[in-house]
Protein backbone atom coordinates (compact mmCIF):
# COMPACT_ATOMS: atom_id res chain seq x y z
CA UNK A 1 0.00 0.00 0.00
CA UNK A 2 2.84 2.46 1.13
CA UNK A 3 4.73 1.64 -2.42
CA UNK A 4 1.41 2.72 -4.53
CA UNK A 5 1.32 5.93 -2.55
CA UNK A 6 4.94 6.43 -2.95
CA UNK A 7 4.20 5.88 -6.83
CA UNK A 8 1.45 8.30 -7.45
CA UNK A 9 3.05 11.32 -4.94
CA UNK A 10 6.29 10.55 -7.26
CA UNK A 11 3.55 11.01 -10.93
CA UNK A 12 1.77 13.87 -9.34
CA UNK A 13 5.61 15.60 -8.72
CA UNK A 14 6.54 14.27 -12.26
CA UNK A 15 3.33 16.06 -13.53
CA UNK A 16 3.70 19.70 -11.37
CA UNK A 17 7.52 19.22 -12.49
CA UNK A 18 6.70 18.93 -16.29
CA UNK A 19 3.70 21.82 -16.14
CA UNK A 20 6.07 23.95 -13.87
CA UNK A 21 9.01 23.56 -16.74
CA UNK A 22 6.31 24.04 -19.54
CA UNK A 23 5.14 27.19 -17.67
CA UNK A 24 9.01 28.49 -17.86
CA UNK A 25 9.94 27.58 -20.89
CA UNK A 26 7.01 29.46 -22.11
CA UNK A 27 7.81 32.59 -20.02
CA UNK A 28 11.25 32.49 -21.21
CA UNK A 29 9.97 32.55 -24.69
CA UNK A 30 8.01 35.37 -24.13
CA UNK A 31 10.83 37.50 -22.37
CA UNK A 32 12.92 36.63 -25.32
CA UNK A 33 10.25 38.16 -28.01
CA UNK A 34 9.44 41.16 -25.30
CA UNK A 35 13.63 41.54 -25.53
CA UNK A 36 14.02 41.12 -29.69
CA UNK A 37 11.05 44.28 -30.01
CA UNK A 38 13.09 46.38 -27.68
CA UNK A 39 15.88 45.51 -29.84
CA UNK A 40 13.89 46.40 -32.94
CA UNK A 41 12.86 49.69 -31.43
CA UNK A 42 16.44 50.52 -30.51
CA UNK A 43 17.50 49.76 -33.96
CA UNK A 44 14.58 51.60 -35.41
CA UNK A 45 15.85 54.78 -33.48
CA UNK A 46 19.42 54.42 -34.30
CA UNK A 47 18.30 54.24 -37.60
CA UNK A 48 16.43 57.21 -37.93
CA UNK A 49 19.35 59.57 -36.33
CA UNK A 50 22.61 58.21 -37.92
CA UNK A 51 20.89 57.10 -41.23
CA UNK A 52 22.87 59.62 -43.99
CA UNK A 53 19.21 60.40 -45.24
CA UNK A 54 16.33 61.25 -43.73
CA UNK A 55 13.83 58.49 -43.26
CA UNK A 56 10.33 58.05 -42.26
CA UNK A 57 9.02 55.96 -39.42
CA UNK A 58 6.17 54.37 -42.29
CA UNK A 59 9.08 53.38 -44.45
CA UNK A 60 11.06 51.42 -41.74
CA UNK A 61 8.33 49.56 -40.68
CA UNK A 62 6.46 48.66 -43.68
CA UNK A 63 10.09 47.64 -45.07
CA UNK A 64 10.51 45.74 -41.59
CA UNK A 65 7.42 43.98 -42.34
CA UNK A 66 8.41 43.01 -45.81
CA UNK A 67 11.67 41.82 -44.83
CA UNK A 68 9.80 39.59 -42.06
CA UNK A 69 7.61 37.79 -44.82
CA UNK A 70 10.39 37.98 -47.91
CA UNK A 71 12.85 36.17 -45.62
CA UNK A 72 10.24 32.80 -45.23
CA UNK A 73 9.75 32.78 -48.93
CA UNK A 74 9.93 33.94 -52.15
CA UNK A 75 6.30 34.11 -52.39
CA UNK A 76 4.80 36.04 -49.42
CA UNK A 77 5.46 39.93 -49.25
CA UNK A 78 3.66 42.70 -48.06
CA UNK A 79 1.94 44.72 -49.60
CA UNK A 80 0.91 48.23 -49.22
CA UNK A 81 -2.06 49.98 -50.19
CA UNK A 82 -0.69 50.88 -53.96
CA UNK A 83 0.63 46.91 -54.42
CA UNK A 84 -2.70 45.41 -53.07
CA UNK A 85 -4.75 47.59 -55.93
CA UNK A 86 -2.50 46.74 -58.79
CA UNK A 87 -2.73 42.79 -57.05
CA UNK A 88 -6.75 42.86 -57.57
CA UNK A 89 -6.02 44.87 -60.78
CA UNK A 90 -4.02 41.81 -62.30
CA UNK A 91 -6.84 39.11 -61.23
CA UNK A 92 -9.59 40.93 -63.03
CA UNK A 93 -7.03 41.43 -66.61
CA UNK A 94 -6.14 44.79 -66.43
CA UNK A 95 -3.22 46.50 -65.22
CA UNK A 96 -0.52 48.44 -66.45
CA UNK A 97 3.42 47.33 -66.56
CA UNK A 98 5.37 45.62 -69.02
CA UNK A 99 3.74 42.09 -68.57
CA UNK A 100 6.12 39.95 -67.24
CA UNK A 101 5.44 37.53 -63.85
CA UNK A 102 8.53 37.49 -61.89
CA UNK A 103 9.77 36.17 -59.00
CA UNK A 104 13.16 36.14 -56.62
CA UNK A 105 15.67 33.42 -57.13
CA UNK A 106 19.05 33.47 -54.91
CA UNK A 107 19.05 37.43 -55.06
CA UNK A 108 18.47 37.92 -58.64
CA UNK A 109 15.24 37.97 -60.46
CA UNK A 110 13.81 35.59 -62.74
CA UNK A 111 11.10 36.06 -65.13
CA UNK A 112 8.34 33.12 -64.20
CA UNK A 113 6.58 34.28 -67.96
CA UNK A 114 5.64 36.79 -70.43
CA UNK A 115 2.55 38.00 -70.81
CA UNK A 116 0.75 37.17 -74.74
CA UNK A 117 0.85 40.77 -76.46
CA UNK A 118 2.67 42.73 -73.94
CA UNK A 119 5.44 44.85 -74.63
CA UNK A 120 7.50 41.38 -73.06
CA UNK A 121 6.35 39.40 -75.25
CA UNK A 122 7.00 41.38 -78.24
CA UNK A 123 10.55 42.45 -77.41
CA UNK A 124 11.38 38.49 -77.05
CA UNK A 125 11.28 38.12 -72.91
CA UNK A 126 11.50 34.22 -72.43
CA UNK A 127 10.84 32.26 -69.38
CA UNK A 128 13.79 31.38 -67.63
CA UNK A 129 15.05 34.98 -68.72
CA UNK A 130 17.44 36.96 -65.41
CA UNK A 131 17.05 40.71 -64.64
CA UNK A 132 19.95 41.68 -63.24
CA UNK A 133 19.82 45.58 -63.75
CA UNK A 134 16.89 47.99 -64.19
CA UNK A 135 17.79 51.40 -65.96
CA UNK A 136 21.40 50.53 -65.73
CA UNK A 137 20.97 50.00 -61.42
CA UNK A 138 21.64 46.41 -60.52
CA UNK A 139 17.94 44.74 -58.74
CA UNK A 140 20.88 42.64 -56.31
CA UNK A 141 19.84 43.96 -52.96
CA UNK A 142 16.39 44.72 -53.87
CA UNK A 143 13.17 43.16 -52.56
CA UNK A 144 10.68 41.27 -55.01
CA UNK A 145 8.27 44.41 -54.62
CA UNK A 146 11.18 47.34 -54.91
CA UNK A 147 11.70 45.75 -58.42
CA UNK A 148 7.92 45.17 -59.57
CA UNK A 149 7.82 49.20 -58.72
CA UNK A 150 10.76 50.09 -60.74
CA UNK A 151 9.41 48.36 -64.20
CA UNK A 152 6.08 49.69 -63.73
CA UNK A 153 5.46 53.35 -64.16
CA UNK A 154 3.38 55.25 -66.33
CA UNK A 155 1.77 54.20 -69.80
CA UNK A 156 3.80 55.21 -72.41
CA UNK A 157 7.02 55.61 -70.26
CA UNK A 158 9.98 53.59 -71.22
CA UNK A 159 12.19 51.49 -69.16
CA UNK A 160 15.71 49.83 -70.20
CA UNK A 161 16.23 46.38 -68.58
CA UNK A 162 19.32 43.70 -68.66
CA UNK A 163 18.66 40.18 -69.74
CA UNK A 164 20.68 37.19 -69.00
CA UNK A 165 19.73 33.93 -70.68
CA UNK A 166 21.53 30.69 -71.11
CA UNK A 167 24.32 30.24 -73.52
CA UNK A 168 23.18 34.03 -74.48
CA UNK A 169 25.42 37.12 -74.23
CA UNK A 170 23.48 39.67 -71.89
CA UNK A 171 21.77 42.22 -73.90
CA UNK A 172 19.55 45.07 -72.88
CA UNK A 173 15.81 45.76 -74.26
CA UNK A 174 13.96 49.12 -73.80
CA UNK A 175 10.27 48.60 -73.38
CA UNK A 176 7.27 50.59 -73.67
CA UNK A 177 4.65 50.76 -70.88
CA UNK A 178 1.54 49.80 -71.89
CA UNK A 179 -2.00 49.65 -70.36
CA UNK A 180 -1.72 45.28 -70.28
CA UNK A 181 -5.30 43.95 -70.97
CA UNK A 182 -5.11 40.23 -70.98
CA UNK A 183 -7.42 38.06 -72.90
CA UNK A 184 -6.94 35.24 -71.15
CA UNK A 185 -8.72 32.76 -73.55
CA UNK A 186 -8.39 32.52 -77.06
CA UNK A 187 -9.03 29.68 -79.54
CA UNK A 188 -9.06 29.11 -83.05
CA UNK A 189 -9.87 25.44 -85.17
CA UNK A 190 -6.40 23.84 -86.59
CA UNK A 191 -6.22 20.94 -89.25
CA UNK A 192 -9.68 21.54 -89.97
CA UNK A 193 -11.15 19.11 -86.93
CA UNK A 194 -8.91 20.27 -83.88
CA UNK A 195 -10.37 22.88 -81.29
CA UNK A 196 -6.80 24.88 -79.91
CA UNK A 197 -7.08 26.90 -76.93
CA UNK A 198 -4.68 29.09 -75.35
CA UNK A 199 -4.67 29.64 -71.93
CA UNK A 200 -2.54 33.01 -70.88
CA UNK A 201 -3.76 33.27 -67.30
CA UNK A 202 -6.10 31.84 -64.80
CA UNK A 203 -8.25 35.29 -64.40
CA UNK A 204 -11.91 35.41 -63.63
CA UNK A 205 -14.64 33.78 -65.81
CA UNK A 206 -12.15 31.79 -67.83
CA UNK A 207 -14.10 28.83 -67.37
CA UNK A 208 -16.65 30.46 -68.85
CA UNK A 209 -15.06 31.68 -71.33
CA UNK A 210 -13.82 27.90 -72.77
CA UNK A 211 -17.26 26.66 -71.98
CA UNK A 212 -18.39 28.88 -75.25
CA UNK A 213 -15.43 28.03 -77.22
CA UNK A 214 -15.64 24.42 -77.35
CA UNK A 215 -19.70 24.61 -78.04
CA UNK A 216 -18.87 27.50 -80.60
CA UNK A 217 -16.37 24.74 -82.43
CA UNK A 218 -19.33 21.92 -82.14
CA UNK A 219 -21.20 23.92 -83.72
CA UNK A 220 -18.80 25.42 -86.57
CA UNK A 221 -18.10 22.00 -87.28
CA UNK A 222 -21.13 20.15 -87.32
CA UNK A 223 -20.02 18.00 -84.54
CA UNK A 224 -17.25 17.13 -86.22
CA UNK A 225 -14.25 17.67 -83.70
CA UNK A 226 -11.78 15.34 -83.60
CA UNK A 227 -10.08 16.69 -79.72
CA UNK A 228 -8.92 19.22 -78.10
CA UNK A 229 -5.15 21.23 -77.27
CA UNK A 230 -5.28 23.02 -74.43
CA UNK A 231 -1.63 25.57 -74.22
CA UNK A 232 -1.08 26.76 -70.92
CA UNK A 233 2.82 27.33 -71.69
CA UNK A 234 4.15 30.60 -70.35
CA UNK A 235 0.85 30.59 -67.95
CA UNK A 236 2.12 32.19 -64.29
CA UNK A 237 -0.96 30.90 -62.83
CA UNK A 238 -3.85 32.73 -61.15
CA UNK A 239 -7.16 32.45 -59.15
CA UNK A 240 -7.34 28.79 -57.30
CA UNK A 241 -10.69 28.58 -58.03
CA UNK A 242 -10.53 29.07 -61.96
CA UNK A 243 -7.98 26.24 -62.30
CA UNK A 244 -10.56 24.14 -60.18
CA UNK A 245 -13.56 25.48 -62.63
CA UNK A 246 -11.46 24.66 -65.61
CA UNK A 247 -10.38 21.36 -64.53
CA UNK A 248 -13.73 20.62 -63.51
CA UNK A 249 -15.16 20.77 -66.96
CA UNK A 250 -12.98 17.47 -68.62
CA UNK A 251 -13.74 15.32 -65.99
CA UNK A 252 -16.42 13.03 -64.74
CA UNK A 253 -15.46 12.95 -61.16
CA UNK A 254 -13.06 12.53 -58.23
CA UNK A 255 -10.06 14.47 -56.91
CA UNK A 256 -9.26 17.94 -59.09
CA UNK A 257 -6.06 19.10 -56.42
CA UNK A 258 -6.01 19.47 -52.08
CA UNK A 259 -4.27 21.68 -50.19
CA UNK A 260 -2.35 21.29 -47.03
CA UNK A 261 -1.17 22.96 -44.27
CA UNK A 262 1.34 22.38 -41.51
CA UNK A 263 -2.32 21.41 -39.76
CA UNK A 264 -3.80 18.10 -40.84
CA UNK A 265 -7.47 19.38 -40.45
CA UNK A 266 -7.00 22.32 -42.39
CA UNK A 267 -6.56 20.01 -45.61
CA UNK A 268 -8.76 20.90 -48.11
CA UNK A 269 -9.93 18.72 -50.98
CA UNK A 270 -11.83 20.06 -54.33
CA UNK A 271 -13.42 16.89 -56.52
CA UNK A 272 -15.12 17.42 -59.83
CA UNK A 273 -18.63 17.40 -60.65
CA UNK A 274 -19.91 15.29 -63.18
CA UNK A 275 -19.76 16.29 -67.22
CA UNK A 276 -17.34 16.40 -69.42
CA UNK A 277 -17.86 19.23 -72.25
CA UNK A 278 -15.42 18.00 -74.31
CA UNK A 279 -17.66 14.46 -74.36
CA UNK A 280 -14.27 11.83 -73.81
CA UNK A 281 -12.44 13.17 -76.70
CA UNK A 282 -8.72 13.11 -76.67
CA UNK A 283 -6.94 16.33 -74.85
CA UNK A 284 -3.27 16.79 -75.34
CA UNK A 285 -2.25 19.65 -72.48
CA UNK A 286 0.99 21.96 -73.56
CA UNK A 287 3.25 22.94 -70.78
CA UNK A 288 6.78 24.70 -70.52
CA UNK A 289 8.57 25.88 -67.93
CA UNK A 290 7.46 29.26 -67.95
CA UNK A 291 4.15 26.73 -66.62
CA UNK A 292 3.01 27.72 -62.67
CA UNK A 293 0.77 27.25 -60.14
CA UNK A 294 -2.99 27.38 -61.78
CA UNK A 295 -1.44 26.00 -64.82
CA UNK A 296 -0.08 22.78 -63.18
CA UNK A 297 -3.01 21.98 -60.73
CA UNK A 298 -4.89 22.22 -64.52
CA UNK A 299 -1.89 19.77 -66.13
CA UNK A 300 -1.48 17.84 -62.71
CA UNK A 301 -5.38 16.66 -62.16
CA UNK A 302 -5.67 15.92 -66.38
CA UNK A 303 -2.69 13.72 -66.41
CA UNK A 304 -3.55 11.76 -62.87
CA UNK A 305 -6.81 10.92 -64.27
CA UNK A 306 -5.62 10.09 -67.44
CA UNK A 307 -7.79 12.31 -69.23
CA UNK A 308 -4.92 13.99 -71.26
CA UNK A 309 -1.05 13.61 -72.74
CA UNK A 310 0.62 16.18 -71.05
CA UNK A 311 3.13 17.05 -74.23
CA UNK A 312 6.15 19.76 -73.93
CA UNK A 313 8.95 20.61 -71.19
CA UNK A 314 9.03 20.13 -67.36
CA UNK A 315 6.62 23.46 -65.37
CA UNK A 316 7.92 25.87 -63.10
CA UNK A 317 6.88 23.77 -59.82
CA UNK A 318 5.05 26.43 -58.35
CA UNK A 319 3.24 24.41 -55.54
CA UNK A 320 2.06 26.43 -52.60
CA UNK A 321 -0.59 28.67 -51.89
CA UNK A 322 -0.98 32.43 -50.99
CA UNK A 323 -3.43 33.64 -48.89
CA UNK A 324 -3.81 37.47 -48.96
CA UNK A 325 -4.95 38.93 -45.91
CA UNK A 326 -6.25 42.22 -45.91
CA UNK A 327 -4.91 44.89 -43.29
CA UNK A 328 -5.59 48.22 -41.79
CA UNK A 329 -4.99 51.25 -44.07
CA UNK A 330 -5.91 49.34 -47.35
CA UNK A 331 -2.97 47.19 -47.16
CA UNK A 332 -2.56 43.74 -47.23
CA UNK A 333 -0.28 40.51 -46.47
CA UNK A 334 0.66 37.82 -48.37
CA UNK A 335 1.26 34.60 -46.46
CA UNK A 336 1.93 30.82 -47.67
CA UNK A 337 -0.22 28.72 -45.96
CA UNK A 338 -0.29 25.43 -47.96
CA UNK A 339 1.29 23.33 -50.77
CA UNK A 340 -0.68 21.39 -54.19
CA UNK A 341 -1.13 18.20 -53.99
CA UNK A 342 -2.30 16.54 -57.32
CA UNK A 343 -4.85 13.86 -57.34
CA UNK A 344 -2.22 10.94 -56.75
CA UNK A 345 -0.77 12.99 -54.37
CA UNK A 346 2.33 14.23 -55.40
CA UNK A 347 3.34 17.62 -54.67
CA UNK A 348 4.29 20.28 -57.21
CA UNK A 349 6.13 22.08 -54.91
CA UNK A 350 10.10 22.16 -56.00
CA UNK A 351 9.51 19.85 -58.75
CA UNK A 352 6.70 20.77 -61.10
CA UNK A 353 4.93 18.80 -63.40
CA UNK A 354 6.79 15.98 -65.94
CA UNK A 355 5.40 15.58 -69.35
CA UNK A 356 4.16 12.29 -70.52
CA UNK A 357 5.83 13.16 -73.73
CA UNK A 358 8.73 15.46 -73.50
CA UNK A 359 9.03 17.71 -76.69
CA UNK A 360 11.22 21.02 -76.60
CA UNK A 361 10.92 23.41 -79.32
CA UNK A 362 12.59 23.30 -82.22
CA UNK A 363 13.29 25.11 -85.36
CA UNK A 364 11.38 22.89 -88.05
CA UNK A 365 13.32 23.12 -92.07
CA UNK A 366 12.34 21.28 -94.93
CA UNK A 367 15.70 19.03 -96.17
CA UNK A 368 16.10 19.62 -99.72
CA UNK A 369 16.09 16.68 -101.85
CA UNK A 370 16.72 17.96 -105.16
CA UNK A 371 14.37 15.52 -106.47
CA UNK A 372 16.57 12.46 -106.16
CA UNK A 373 13.74 10.51 -104.26
CA UNK A 374 12.59 7.53 -106.22
CA UNK A 375 9.36 5.68 -106.19
CA UNK A 376 7.81 3.30 -108.27
CA UNK A 377 6.41 6.18 -110.47
CA UNK A 378 10.18 6.17 -111.68
CA UNK A 379 10.57 2.68 -112.78
CA UNK A 380 10.74 2.07 -116.70
CA UNK A 381 6.90 0.53 -117.45
CA UNK A 382 5.27 0.97 -114.32
CA UNK A 383 1.49 0.71 -114.42
CA UNK A 384 -0.45 3.89 -114.44
CA UNK A 385 -2.68 4.77 -111.74
CA UNK A 386 -6.18 4.65 -113.61
CA UNK A 387 -7.38 7.34 -110.79
CA UNK A 388 -4.67 9.57 -111.35
CA UNK A 389 -6.07 11.71 -114.09
CA UNK A 390 -9.14 12.16 -111.62
CA UNK A 391 -7.11 13.24 -108.83
CA UNK A 392 -4.89 15.55 -110.86
CA UNK A 393 -6.47 18.79 -109.48
CA UNK A 394 -7.13 17.99 -106.49
CA UNK A 395 -3.39 17.08 -106.15
CA UNK A 396 -2.19 20.07 -107.11
CA UNK A 397 -4.61 21.96 -104.15
CA UNK A 398 -3.31 19.53 -101.93
CA UNK A 399 0.81 20.28 -103.01
CA UNK A 400 -0.47 24.23 -102.70
CA UNK A 401 -2.07 23.40 -99.42
CA UNK A 402 1.69 21.63 -98.53
CA UNK A 403 3.13 24.55 -99.53
CA UNK A 404 1.44 27.34 -97.40
CA UNK A 405 1.22 25.13 -94.58
CA UNK A 406 5.43 25.07 -94.38
CA UNK A 407 5.32 28.89 -94.58
CA UNK A 408 2.76 28.30 -90.47
CA UNK A 409 5.34 25.72 -89.25
CA UNK A 410 6.79 28.04 -86.61
CA UNK A 411 5.57 26.12 -83.47
CA UNK A 412 7.11 22.62 -83.30
CA UNK A 413 5.88 22.14 -80.09
CA UNK A 414 2.35 22.45 -81.58
CA UNK A 415 2.75 20.67 -84.57
CA UNK A 416 3.90 17.34 -82.46
CA UNK A 417 0.16 18.03 -80.33
CA UNK A 418 -1.89 18.49 -83.14
CA UNK A 419 -0.41 15.27 -84.00
CA UNK A 420 -1.18 13.72 -81.29
CA UNK A 421 -4.91 14.77 -80.68
CA UNK A 422 -5.16 13.24 -84.52
CA UNK A 423 -3.29 10.20 -83.80
CA UNK A 424 -5.83 9.26 -80.58
CA UNK A 425 -8.59 10.56 -82.30
CA UNK A 426 -8.11 7.67 -85.09
CA UNK A 427 -7.00 4.61 -82.50
CA UNK A 428 -10.26 5.57 -80.64
CA UNK A 429 -12.68 5.44 -83.79
CA UNK A 430 -10.55 2.21 -85.22
CA UNK A 431 -10.85 0.11 -81.85
CA UNK A 432 -14.66 1.38 -81.58
CA UNK A 433 -14.98 -0.62 -85.02
CA UNK A 434 -14.14 -3.30 -83.56
CA UNK A 435 -16.32 -5.94 -81.05
CA UNK A 436 -13.79 -6.51 -78.14
CA UNK A 437 -14.61 -9.81 -75.99
CA UNK A 438 -12.86 -11.06 -72.91
CA UNK A 439 -10.53 -14.60 -72.53
CA UNK A 440 -9.84 -15.99 -69.60
CA UNK A 441 -6.68 -17.60 -69.79
CA UNK A 442 -4.58 -19.66 -66.67
CA UNK A 443 -2.35 -16.57 -66.36
CA UNK A 444 -4.24 -13.29 -67.22
CA UNK A 445 -6.88 -11.85 -68.71
CA UNK A 446 -6.44 -10.91 -72.26
CA UNK A 447 -8.46 -8.33 -74.27
CA UNK A 448 -8.84 -9.29 -78.41
CA UNK A 449 -10.58 -7.68 -81.23
CA UNK A 450 -12.45 -9.85 -83.06
CA UNK A 451 -13.46 -9.07 -86.47
CA UNK A 452 -17.00 -9.64 -87.84
CA UNK A 453 -16.03 -12.86 -90.50
CA UNK A 454 -12.78 -14.71 -89.68
CA UNK A 455 -10.98 -15.96 -93.33
CA UNK A 456 -10.74 -19.34 -93.42
CA UNK A 457 -6.78 -20.39 -93.43
CA UNK A 458 -6.59 -23.06 -96.24
CA UNK A 459 -2.68 -23.95 -95.42
CA UNK A 460 0.63 -23.25 -97.63
CA UNK A 461 1.51 -25.09 -100.68
CA UNK A 462 3.39 -27.55 -99.02
CA UNK A 463 0.57 -28.73 -96.61
CA UNK A 464 2.44 -27.76 -93.93
CA UNK A 465 0.65 -24.90 -91.08
CA UNK A 466 2.18 -22.00 -90.44
CA UNK A 467 3.61 -21.32 -86.80
CA UNK A 468 2.40 -17.99 -85.34
CA UNK A 469 4.50 -15.79 -82.65
CA UNK A 470 2.06 -15.66 -79.46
Amino acid sequence: MLKNSLIVSALVFSLFACASHAKEAQREEQINTYELLNIFGEVMERTKASYVEDISDKQLIEAAINGMLTSLDPHSSYLNADDFKYMNEQTQGKFGGLGIEITQESGVVKVISPIDDTPAAKAGIKAGDYITDINDETVIGLTLNEVVNKLRGKVGTKVKITIRRVNTKPFTVTLKRDEIKIQSVKSEIKNDDILYIRISGFNEDIDEAITTAVKDARQKLKNKLSGLVIDVRNNPGGLLDQAVKVSDLFLEQGEIVSTRSRNEEDTIKFSATAGDIAENLPIVVMINEGSASAAEILAGALQDHHRAVILGEKSFGKGSVQTVIPLRNNAAMRVTTARYYTPSGRSIQAKGIEPDIKVRQAKVEEIETYDLNLSEANLKGALKNEQAEKNTQKGEAKKDDAKAGKKEIKDYQLVRALDMVKALYLYAQNDNQHFVKKVETKDEPKVVPVPEKRPEYKGNKSGKSKKGRK
